[in-house]
């Protein structure tokens, strides 16, 4: 094979691998042995950025963007027009590799068109992962994609060899997916998922008792959903996705704004997009959920089931629960420390470390970090200043709208200043 023809696959594929962003992979390490190449320590891949600010990527591409389905939203769909390319397993392994050993990548995302049946894509995939692993001694970090449909065997071995897998669900709800992809099933994206989450949980049983127990899948599954192309609301989106994190002990859950890029009188009309903040919005809700105690009744209701775009989750939500502020920082539980625009979950932490050596006003507050311009609002601490007074909501949102786009155009003049 032709370094040129090489060369167009990789154009290709890696083109066609861009619609997929569920690919960090945080919570994989695996160590290096035998003088093999690569580590994963767990610092993510895919402009993921560590914590001392540096940026890993990995190799993303397809398989193939050959494809047996024909889903309305997608690229590949059998029906479109577009250039086909397939790459052999050992050419997947070599490039990694080459990559590699050049600095250009610490890891490697594989996905894949479906072609012949899932078990044969499913198969392929595994065995660029084994090839990596066994013959290769390659340590880094591996994410594959979950073929819909792949048979349990192989979604065991797949975990053997990879730090993540990952099913795409596509669409949130049932009734969207039977609209835009008929030729696919519910059931055929749950089943590997079940089987991830049993292998998970037997491995972790397995590991107290037996320490040379196989690892599987480190670092755990995700899952990416499409955002825009049928109707779902905002409420149905974060309930399906607190679904997936409960009943699948998902890592993570991703979500795809959809970019129109073929005609379809079931898809929105090109041209309309759905917006980045949208997609900004629903993972600070996720973040919420996960990690602020939040439940999505809360957020998102009948009467709210849409996430506001001009301001965050939380904002939103305490301004339409003004009668639980203002709260004393210094008595406040942590609970409710979390619950106040711009406090987040560090700055709860510190205040909570802070207060045991004594009472805290603004300067401390200022100086733990935390963003005053919204959170003077909704506190009281150690004076007797408190800036809500008898301000109305909607008063309350204009008033912290004004601050912060002040506070962001003066950054932004600083920053233009050192260019003049």
């Amino acid at each position: 094979m032709s370094f040129d023809r090489i060369e167009e696959k990789l154009s290709i594929l890696a083109d066609a691998a861009k619609y997929d962003v569920s690919c960090a992979s945080s919570g994989g390490k695996r160590k290096n042995h035998s003088k093999g190449l690569g580590n994963n320590t767990g610092m993510g891949i895919c402009h993921s950025y560590t914590e001392d600010g540096r940026c890993v990527s990995l190799l993303k591409i397809l398989l193939t963007n050959h494809c047996i389905f024909d889903c309305a939203y997608c690229v590949t769909r059998k029906s479109n027009d577009i250039k086909r390319a397939a790459f052999k397993i050992q050419e997947v392994v070599d490039l990694t590799i080459n990559f590699y050993r050049r600095n250009y990548i610490e890891g490697l995302f594989l996905s894949s068109g479906i072609f012949k049946s899932a078990d044969y894509t499913m198969e392929r995939l595994v065995a660029v992962a084994k090839k990596l692993r066994l013959e290769e001694n390659f340590n880094g970090y591996i994410h594959l994609k979950s073929i819909p449909g792949a048979s349990d065997e192989l979604m065991r071995e797949a975990g053997l060899y990879a730090d993540r897998l990952s099913v795409n669900i596509e669409i949130p709800t049932i009734s969207g997916l039977q609209l835009l992809a008929p030729d696919k099933k519910h059931e055929d994206f749950i089943k590997p998922m079940e089987k991830v989450k049993n292998e998970i949980i037997q491995y972790k049983a397995e590991k107290k008792i037996i320490k040379s127990t196989p690892r599987y899948a480190p670092a755990g599954q995700s899952t990416q959903m499409i955002i825009g192309a049928t109707g779902e609301s905002d409420r149905d989106i974060m309930y399906s996705a607190t679904y997936y994190y409960k009943k699948y002990l998902m890592r993570r859950v991703y979500y795809s704004g959809y970019i129109p890029v073929l005609e379809d009188n079931r898809l929105p009309a090109i041209g309309t997009e759905v917006p980045m903040l949208r997609e900004n919005r629903l993972y600070q809700t996720d973040w919420l959920l996960r990690f602020y105690g939040f439940s999505v009744s809360e957020l998102l209701n009948e009467s709210h089931k849409n996430l506001e775009l001009d301001i965050d989750p939380k904002l939103s939500w305490a301004l339409r629960n003004l009668n639980l502020f203002p709260i004393d920082i210094n008595t406040a539980d942590k609970r409710a420390l979390a619950r106040v625009p711009g406090i987040g979950m560090t700055s709860v932490n510190k205040i909570l470390q802070a207060r045991k050596f004594r009472n805290l006003d603004w300067t401390h507050l200022k100086a733990i970090g935390i963003a005053l311009n919204r959170a003077q609002y909704f506190i009281t601490c150690n004076s007797k200043d408190f800036y809500k007074k008898e301000l109305s909501a909607v008063m309350l949102k204009s008033k912290i709208l004004k601050n912060t786009n002040s506070k962001y155009n003066k950054f932004f003049n600083q920053q233009l200043s050192l260019f003049t």
